[in-house]
């Protein structure tokens, strides 16, 4: 995988869109395929380097709606954002081997597995296959069941371990090395004290080969440190983060606020 050069000189910005009624903190907002494609103009604008479009909600309890149903949602705004924009470079957030598929055939450029591949193993394969980025995101369990399965020895050695082992799988399964970006899953099994001792301990998950992706936008744990139960409130914890991504050398942090985080992230890059 070849980076943009001026990814190099900081870390890269990627803009959330969720194509779903249910998302935890912006549900139902790009549903439709105008307002999602509103969204990716804006985001564009105020300097995202990638859009990560989802149709299948991952947060804690959320329902599987099945590929064709994820398909319906994602395709018309997958063809359209990329008409409009045709250099823009899209992900798609799919753990389903059907959905990367159609969305790399329509356009999109990388694959985002919240799974790592777990939950459909024919999606690596897809992915060696179309030859383009993947992450791979350390994860146990499903959306139901995740908060059940928080319990570790050393929280950043089980991850760093566990992402050896999708690593491992994707190879087994015609993935190259290069391809591979690493994404420790802040908020997904683990507690608000493991997500916050993975970000101390990014340095050592940074100290890896592959580039790591970081999404730590709006979530739970913020909330749980600034006692803000709204979301769309946690911009400030959030840009914290993203200071802390810059100074251990994380390539790219996930966002739904575009606009100040790539400012925060630039001067971040700076500094660090």
């Amino acid at each position: 995988m070849s980076w943009p050069t001026a990814w190099r000189q900081r870390t890269a910005v990627m803009g959330v869109i969720n194509i779903t009624p249910d998302s935890f903190s912006d549900g139902g907002r790009f549903l439709k395929t105008e307002h999602a494609v509103a969204e990716a103009a804006q985001q564009l604008q105020q300097g995202a380097d990638v859009l990560d479009l989802g149709a299948q909600s991952t947060r804690p309890g959320a329902e599987d709606v099945g590929a064709e149903e994820e398909l319906r949602r994602l395709l018309p705004v997958v063809r359209e954002i990329r008409k409009r924009f045709p250099a823009a470079l899209l992900s798609v957030d799919t753990f389903l081997a059907p959905v990367a598929e159609a969305a790399l055939d329509a356009g999109v450029n990388w694959v985002n597995d919240v799974s790592g591949g777990r939950r459909d193993p024919n999606l690596l394969r897809s992915v060696g296959a179309a030859g383009c980025p993947v992450v791979l995101m350390h994860s146990r369990g499903d959306s139901r069941s995740m908060d059940q399965l928080t319990d570790y020895g050393d929280v950043v050695e089980d991850v760093r371990n566990g992402l050896i082992e999708r690593t491992e799988a994707a190879l087994a399964a015609g993935v190259k090395a290069e391809q591979i970006i690493w994404d420790p899953g802040l908020g997904f099994a683990k507690t608000h004290a493991q997500n916050l001792l993975l970000l101390k301990g990014l340095d050592i998950l940074c100290s890896e080969p592959f580039p790591l992706l970081v999404g730590p936008s709006r979530k739970r744990f913020i909330g749980a440190v600034l006692d803000e139960p709204r979301p769309r409130a946690r911009i400030w914890g959030t840009a914290a983060v993203a200071c802390r991504c810059a100074q251990a050398g994380v390539a790219i942090v996930r966002v739904h606020d575009v606009g100040p985080m790539a400012q925060t992230l630039t001067m971040a890059s700076t500094l660090w």
